[in-house]
């Protein structure tokens, strides 16, 4: 068999490690740019001097500094620290892709639906212009540019939705109040929350690797569209909880700055038009069946 080794940015976190594990499982060979020295890892430096290694059949690249750690303070510091993240590691790639002597055929960035800008009435699909002038959407326009690899790379890049799964992200941050019994909607709960379960987007990342008409923006969001408090209802009827307790917007935008905080308070319509025209299936389209495969390993009483 042709060598099938992908280079994964940012491969040892939430969404990387269990990228990790389905590439692995599917006889693929994984090495990971980190900054952490280790068996199957290369450094970011590695990568702009001396290019991808040999025999790289796919790049994909999830780095980038955490919005929602609320250890950071939104300082401006802290938002170029985000910025730097996402923007200069996909550039690197972007290089190392561009300078390499036997090319990778795909090129994977996952960015996310803040590209479209925060709504309750607009519907967004992969064609949707990016015109936000928040930070976020500006963000987004910046890093998905730097993706810039020459033909004949395929260029993909998905526009993942809040991922849904047990070890990170939002459940993370939400199991300990909403087990509490103290869960509830966030600001009006009106807002619509684009989402994905973890298990659909490391899918979707494979299935962007082996189909080789895949190309282009991607929709990486589940097709069942919810709100915020369609999630907390779900989310609590998966742990057998009540979740009466909203959370207001003052509060949030007072506790993490009000423009990072829009990134819980305000949402978008998006649908994964493209995903679906391309034949992807999500083995978790609804959102009570990815709640009930989050909930299944904590006590319930």
């Amino acid at each position: 068999m042709a060598s099938r080794t992908v280079l994964v940015g940012g491969g040892t976190g939430f969404v990387g490690s269990r990228l990790n594990k389905l590439l692995k499982a599917n006889n693929f060979n994984v090495i990971n740019v980190s900054r952490m020295p280790a068996a199957n890892n290369i450094s970011w430096t590695a990568i702009e001097s001396s290019g991808l290694p040999s025999d790289t059949s796919a790049v994909v690249n999830l780095a980038g500094q955490q919005f929602m750690d609320f250890t950071k303070s939104w300082t401006p510091g802290f938002k170029q620290n985000i910025y730097n993240s996402r923007v200069f590691t996909t550039r690197a790639l972007a290089t190392a892709i561009n300078k390499s002597q036997k090319q990778p055929e795909v090129f994977v960035l996952v960015t996310g639906v803040g590209a479209y800008e925060p709504s309750e009435t607009t519907k967004y699909d992969e064609s949707s212009p990016t015109t936000g002038q928040d930070f976020f959407s500006r963000l987004l326009v910046d890093w998905e540019k730097a993706a810039n690899v020459n033909p004949p790379v395929r260029l993909v890049i998905i526009r993942s939705g809040v991922v849904i799964g047990r070890e990170g992200g939002m459940i993370k941050n939400m199991f300990l109040p909403f087990f509490l019994g103290l869960g509830g909607p966030i600001a009006s709960g009106k807002q619509f929350l684009p989402w994905i379960h973890i298990e659909d987007l490391i899918r979707l990342i494979q299935f962007s690797i082996e189909c080789k008409e895949v190309k282009g923006i991607l929709n990486g969001v589940a097709p069942h569209i919810i709100t915020n408090a369609e999630f907390t209802k779900a989310f609590a009827k998966a742990l057998s909880r009540p979740a009466i307790f909203p959370v207001p917007e003052f509060v949030l935008n007072f506790l993490l700055n009000e423009e990072r905080a829009m990134l819980l308070t305000k949402g978008q319509h998006v649908t994964p038009k493209r995903t679906l025209e391309y034949g992807f299936k999500f083995k978790y389209p609804k959102i009570e069946d990815a709640c009930a495969e989050c909930a299944h390993l904590f006590p319930k009483n």
